[in-house]
């Protein structure tokens, strides 16, 4: 089915030199030397006392500063890595690649939905989806907090825009000069896995299989397709082409053993 943004570690060095270059100017002046009268070494007190509230003061300072430059963003998270712009931007990709379809740009569709599914798979693994494995949070992956949930509407909307998007892959796929139907049958069996009636998929996996010479499978998805679908004629010929194969091999077959 949105990346940390990334370039902290390049700004390290330059943190470490702003921290360890000596401190204020005030924290090098040289102490008076201790004097024998009383008033004299009470000023010198006072004078430590501020000199060393001064050097907390400019320590903590600095501190703060260097959190601000280099951990600033995993106190707070860019707005733009919330569970709903993720959901946008993966339904945005997924548009995209549909008009591309539409003007025939094929590739450029795969393009766009393939970044769809990259935001689907990096939201879910993010959230703890079990369907895209235990594997921790890649540094590329958007962190939320743990109060980060996706609504039913947007769980609704990311599982629709999955299958939509392995249905468009295999359906660009198809329409390449040189056809990957093992790439094809593998985005259509995702689909059934989740949605086992879906008439395109079952159509478009006959016909991989089909061409990946398993007749037996090709027509099990072919009529499973047809039943969805009985008047669709792309479906039917298909039957008819694998059944003839079919027949053909079982006379070959027969043949061969007399």
């Amino acid at each position: 089915m949105s990346v940390i943004p990334a370039g902290h570690e390049g700004r390290m060095e330059g943190g470490r030199d702003s921290s360890g270059g000596g401190g204020s100017p005030r924290l090098q002046q040289c102490a008076p030397p201790p004097s024998s009268s009383s008033g004299s070494g009470s000023g010198s007190g006072s004078s430590s006392s501020s000199g060393s509230s001064r050097s907390k003061d400019a320590r903590h300072q600095q501190q703060q500063l260097q959190q601000r430059h280099h951990g600033g963003s995993m106190w707070k998270q860019p707005s733009h890595n919330e569970p709903a712009d993720v959901v946008r931007r993966a339904l945005d990709f997924k548009c995209q690649g549909t008009q591309c379809y539409k003007d025939k740009k094929y590739r450029e569709a795969i393009g766009k939905y393939h970044r769809a599914l990259l935001e689907i798979k990096g939201l879910c693994r993010v959230l703890g989806d079990p369907d895209t494995g235990s594997k921790p949070p890649s540094p590329l992956l958007p962190t939320f907090s743990k109060s980060s949930t996706l609504t039913d509407e947007q769980k609704g909307a990311m599982e629709n825009a999955e299958l939509e998007c392995y249905n468009s892959l295999a359906a660009c796929l198809l329409q390449m000069e040189l056809v990957n139907y093992e790439r094809v049958k593998e985005y259509c069996l995702k689909v059934l896995y989740k949605e086992g009636k879906n008439f395109k998929a079952l159509y478009r996996s006959g016909v991989a299989y089909y061409h990946l010479g398993d007749f037996q499978k090709a027509l099990y998805y072919l009529k499973e397709s047809h039943k969805q679908e009985p008047s669709d004629t792309n479906a039917i010929r298909y039957i008819q082409l694998t059944e003839m194969k079919i027949r053909r091999s079982a006379q070959r077959e027969k043949k061969e053993a007399t």
